[in-house]
């Protein structure tokens, strides 16, 4: 019998994606479920993720490749640009995040950039609740849907100084940041 869990709820927040660009072919890291990135830029889009299920669940567009982000299976140099769209939150240690982003890296061409988005965990809500939930509304250029994404809470505080520093250890450079309520967007730059 699986465990019945509860989660906190954050309370929904709008995020507007509909004047977010990204050129040139674009590894989108835990790209299943509603493929927010695959939406946007289609074919352009390599869509990976650890669950065939979610990329099964993924509207059309991107390619979708079933593949683990701590050890991508790509060349060095492979892509212009990057997403992790409350992707990282998924991984369960610092070392598998940091892991993730060195292998994007990897994997991005120079001047390549990684767009990171994420929830701000710290400081953490007063509750006994063993999980937390983030209710997104998404607006694209021609749609507009709802979705969440939920887990554990980690054993450490996860907040966008807990990010900027994981990226600074993987060797990205912060180019921009920007914080709405709980949730949080960072652009890497790969020098």
């Amino acid at each position: 019998m699986s465990e019945e869990l509860e989660f906190y709820e954050y309370p929904q927040q709008l995020l507007d994606l509909g004047n977010f660009h990204a050129g040139g072919l674009i590894l989108d890291v835990g790209g299943g479920g509603e493929g927010v990135i695959g939406r946007l830029f289609g074919p352009r889009v390599v869509a990976i993720d650890l669950r065939r299920d979610e990329l099964e669940e993924t509207p059309p567009g991107p390619l979708k490749i079933v593949m683990d982000a701590r050890e991508l299976q790509f060349l060095d140099g492979s892509f212009d640009n990057a997403t992790a769209f409350f992707a990282l939150m998924y991984l369960s240690s610092r070392a598998e995040q940091l892991r993730v982003l060195q292998e994007v890296r990897r994997v991005l061409r120079p001047g390549g950039k990684l767009y990171l988005w994420e929830v701000a965990l710290w400081p953490r809500p007063h509750t006994a609740l063993p999980c937390y939930v983030v209710n997104l509304r998404v607006r694209l250029p021609q749609e507009e849907f709802g979705t969440g994404y939920g887990q554990r809470w980690p054993a450490e505080p996860c907040d966008e100084t807990y990010y900027r520093a994981l990226a600074d250890q993987a060797g990205f450079s912060l180019l921009a940041a920007e914080r709405h309520a709980h949730l949080f967007h960072l652009v890497l730059g790969k020098g």
